[in-house]
């Protein structure tokens, strides 16, 4: 997707304020949805395969996705992937942007970031705010941004809030030859460590389609304009930043959103009590 920013929120979300926002029980809608039960091989955005591991793994293809989107209380949108750790009660948002190769030479400065973060926070939340969702602000590092240069990852988390409460995301971005590949994880406060942990044992088994490796640049092939730190960012709207076009940033706002999870769905009765309803 062009121009996108992708954060995650994590806060408690009221029960009421999700039913008001899909007109119909939540829960039942999750159950609705086409859950892939693992193990089995999925298509990441049409970009990549990721192995899920066993039965306690659940995968959406692109229309259920986004349907999960909204029953969140997030911006519903196409060309995304949801994976979801029945056991962990943690979810995760794949979503491919096409920018390009980039490349990952540039150096990383965590404070001057974190004062790009905090001045997204604005605009964003008008947006939100026509939307009726609750405004979000940028509070600091959870884990400042890292590149790791073997497995072309690079990784970051941040603190939230939220009408007063705090809230911590955790973002992968995974470099291809095309573009970038999202991936973001969505957790309680309370068990982010430890659901950080699982996220990552799960991406081991992402790799990108023949063709789409970051390996496999060849001469010739777009370059995006921006690098790592942009990344971080906002990717190509950073670059639209720097060149003056508001009016395209105006346009990236009202596409990116901030993904909010409902409790970890606790509001929902118990996540695994929801799912083996539907399995009975």
């Amino acid at each position: 997707m062009q121009l996108k920013k992708l954060v995650i929120a994590i806060f408690a979300v009221p029960l009421l304020a999700i039913a008001a926002q899909n007109e119909q029980d939540p829960s039942a809608a999750m159950r609705a949805l086409d859950w892939h039960v693992g193990p089995r091989t999925e298509q990441v955005v049409g970009k990549a395969t990721l192995k899920t591991p066993d039965a306690e793994t659940l995968f959406l293809d692109d229309s259920n996705s986004e349907k999960f989107l909204k029953i969140t209380g997030n911006l519903p949108e196409p060309g995304n992937n949801i994976i979801f750790s029945k056991s962990g009660g943690w979810w995760a948002d794949f979503s491919f942007n096409p920018s390009g190769f980039v490349k990952d030479d540039d150096k990383i400065d965590a404070d001057d970031l974190l004062s790009k973060l905090k001045s997204s926070d604005g605009p964003a939340n008008e947006e939100r705010n026509r939307l009726g969702l609750p405004p979000l602000y940028t509070e600091g590092w959870y884990v400042p941004p890292h590149y790791d240069p073997q497995t072309k990852r690079l990784e970051w988390g941040t603190k939230l809030n939220s009408q007063g409460q705090i809230s911590v995301n955790y973002t992968v971005r995974l470099l291809g030859r095309t573009g970038v590949m999202s991936a973001t994880l969505v957790s309680s406060p309370e068990t982010l460590d430890k659901d950080v942990v699982s996220f990552k044992q799960a991406l081991q088994s992402f790799e990108f389609n023949a063709g789409e490796r970051y390996s496999e640049f060849r001469e010739g092939d777009h370059v995006a304009e921006y690098g790592l730190a942009a990344l971080v960012v906002g990717g190509a709207a950073a670059v639209a930043t720097k060149k003056g076009f508001w009016a395209v940033i105006g346009g990236f706002l009202a596409a990116a959103w901030k993904l909010v999870a409902a409790g970890v769905f606790a509001a929902f009765a118990g996540i695994k009590a929801l799912f083996r309803k539907k399995q009975a």
